[in-house]
């Protein structure tokens, strides 16, 4: 249904370390390339970080209106631990620690993730 994203971000080379493993992590491979910008597919849907031209400002905030966070599968419990361990050393902050991995609720399985430009991602444990 989906057919891609993208994401306007003030740092394509930032976005591109930290947004690139998550993405290749998940199963993702790299499709594009282009002066200001990247993107990575699955299947026929792609996600792309772009430092536009046209950007008019240099950060974003995902407690206005617009995107809050964009939400992925991860095969397991297994591999949400693997990803969560490994996400500070690519860029990736952990919201919520307290609550991991039920923050969103105790049927929930799930981390929350924040990179370094105020983007988050949740990951979610396929039961």
């Amino acid at each position: 249904m989906l057919h891609h994203v993208e994401l306007w971000v003030p740092d394509l080379e930032r976005a591109v370390r930290s947004w690139g493993w998550l993405l290749e992590s998940l199963g993702c491979e790299p499709y594009q390339e282009w002066p200001h910008g990247r993107s990575w597919r699955r299947g026929e849907t792609y996600l792309v970080v772009e430092r536009s031209p046209a950007l008019t400002a240099d950060s974003h905030d995902r407690l206005r209106p617009g995107l809050n966070h964009l939400a992925f599968h991860v095969q397991d419990r297994a591999e949400l631990d693997r990803l969560v361990t490994e996400a500070p050393r690519h860029g990736w902050s952990p919201l919520f620690p307290d609550r991991y991995p039920h923050a969103g609720g105790p049927e929930h399985c799930a981390a929350y993730l924040e990179d370094a430009d105020g983007f988050e991602v949740e990951l979610v444990a396929r039961a």
